[in-house]
């Protein structure tokens, strides 16, 4: 093997050291009626793109490439205002209101059953949020009703009359939305919100007891009252829920890239301090229960201001533009998902179409983002079951978090298909990275490939005069020389290595 210097490193891989197994709902997304994000992103009837049902076609496809496995809907900040009956019947009999969240007229020519159709149309899960803003826990039960009971009562009779006489068989809900922040209408304390989530928790329940159920945790790891927002309402609820919500949006307003690389570290941390919590509840209450995590509304988000024209329809935004150090922020995410898979099994990329988002569209047209590309290839690559592997890494030196490695590594292992693949992010700037990769046990039987995603400029963006500036190359893989394979990591990339 190699000496380590200065621009070299070595990642010792072990099939037998298994981190967790990799949940694919950690390849989730999500869709707010925000923006563009609905309409004018994935249902725009007067689109050239439409189906006949109003989906844009472009954008179905682009979500299928992503490979998906779940969505969450409708919101958000929205959800805390919404009504789901108002997104139900015939499109001419539902009203149109106004949307105090993003200050904008909802025409909810969209809502629930169409949301279905999204999420058959892409094969993915459908995951519902429930009102406890200014619903109440009789509406939110009511909704079980309408998605998931057999005809034959009041509300499974009304989804009947809807045009769909099967149940829909939603099986992940979510508790509200972000109830600790006080800009969320029907903001509640945390013992307040504790007793109404654990009510409307029982009710849903009743109604269909193979529900999965998401409470509210920290809106953000910067909320003052975190984590003992977490610890208190976990106390109160514990035994009728099964995940624990977290969010937080990145960003880097300082223009400090060094930091802004290494915000790997904010994540694991935020991971880490949530998960003691999980253990400490449990442990408090002498509970047989568990509580995982989810991380139902992550991504990117600073460069464009969220100024909604008050009462327009279908406003713009938040549509960022994304560049490549956004991308590998983004990359690093889905790393540090795979090193804590043990603990989250739910990960929503917030949002899906338009609004801070890996697609963007005008009426005709489609450009993928750069943050779409980390996403698509951790989604198809990483399955089975997540490595515990040893990275020796130079260092550079960050304002936030001091000394950090250079990459950032995870990896995965499917017995069943018998495949692997290590996913790799050069944090430096201006250096590439001699690097060994060393298996200790089951050393594949080739390198099948590398895909290799970056360039030298770290605010190098996609646009739709240049839609492909930023796309994966697909190099072919090489021969392992006892048991080990050198590879060169280009400065800002990503590079995922597949393996059988």
């Amino acid at each position: 093997m190699t000496t380590l210097t200065t621009n070299t490193a070595r990642v010792y891989l072990d099939t037998n050291r298994v981190s967790g197994d990799i949940s694919p709902l950690l390849f989730s997304g999500f869709a707010e009626h925000m923006g563009r994000c609905i309409y004018g992103g994935i249902y725009e009837p007067a689109s050239s793109c439409a189906d006949e049902n109003g989906y844009r076609s472009d954008v179905l496809a682009a979500l299928r490439q992503l490979n998906l496995r779940m969505i969450r809907y409708p919101g958000g900040n929205f959800l805390s205002g919404y009504h789901w009956l108002d997104g139900v019947g015939p499109r001419e009999q539902r009203p149109c209101r106004r949307d105090l969240a993003w200050q904008s007229t909802e025409t909810n020519q969209f809502g629930t059953n169409e949301f279905m159709g999204l999420c058959r149309r892409i094969d993915a899960q459908p995951m519902l949020g429930v009102n406890l803003g200014t619903g109440s826990i009789a509406e939110a039960a009511n909704l079980v009703e309408y998605c998931n009971a057999p005809a034959g009562t009041q509300y499974a009779d009304l989804r009947v009359a809807h045009g769909y006489p099967e149940p829909h068989g939603v099986k992940y809900w979510c508790l509200g939305n972000e109830m600790d922040g006080h800009w969320q209408i029907g903001h509640l304390e945390p013992a307040e919100y504790a007793c109404k989530a654990r009510e409307a928790a029982k009710l849903m329940k009743w109604q269909d007891p193979s529900l999965k159920l998401v409470l509210c945790g920290s809106s953000s790891s910067g909320m003052p009252t975190y984590p003992e927002w977490d610890r208190v309402v976990l106390e109160s609820c514990w035994e009728h829920v099964d995940y624990l919500s977290l969010h937080y949006y990145a960003g880097n307003r300082e223009n400090d890239t060094p930091s802004y690389l290494a915000l790997a570290a904010q994540f694991e941390s935020q991971l880490d301090t949530l998960a003691a919590t999980l253990r400490y509840v449990k442990s408090h209450l002498r509970s047989k229960h568990d509580v995982r995590l989810a991380w139902d509304e992550w991504n990117v988000c600073y460069k464009v201001p969220d100024v909604p024209a008050r009462w327009a329809e279908v406003p713009h935004i938040a549509e960022e533009v994304y560049n490549l150090e956004d991308a590998l922020v983004v990359a690093q995410w889905l790393n540090v998902f795979l090193r804590k898979c043990d603990v989250l099994e739910i990960a929503c990329l917030a949002q899906i179409v338009n609004v801070i988002a890996p697609i963007l569209t005008t009426t005709d047209r489609l450009v993928r983002q750069t943050i779409f590309y980390p996403f698509m290839l951790f989604s198809h690559y990483a399955t089975g079951q997540s490595l515990n592997v040893l990275t020796q890494s130079p260092h550079y030196a960050t304002k936030a978090f001091g000394d950090v490695p250079v990459l950032d590594v995870s990896a995965s292992y499917d017995p069943v298909d018998d495949r692997s693949a290590v996913f790799l992010v050069n944090r430096s700037q201006k250096e590439s990275v001699l690097t060994e990769l060393v298996w200790q046990s089951r050393a594949p039987r080739k390198m099948n490939a590398l895909h290799q995603f970056g360039c030298a400029h770290p605010k190098a963006a996609n646009t739709f005069e240049h839609p492909e500036l930023l796309i994966p190359r697909v190099l072919p893989g090489m021969p392992l020389d006892d048991h080990a394979a050198t590879l060169r990591l280009p400065p800002l990339s990503l590079t995922v290595v597949t393996c059988e």
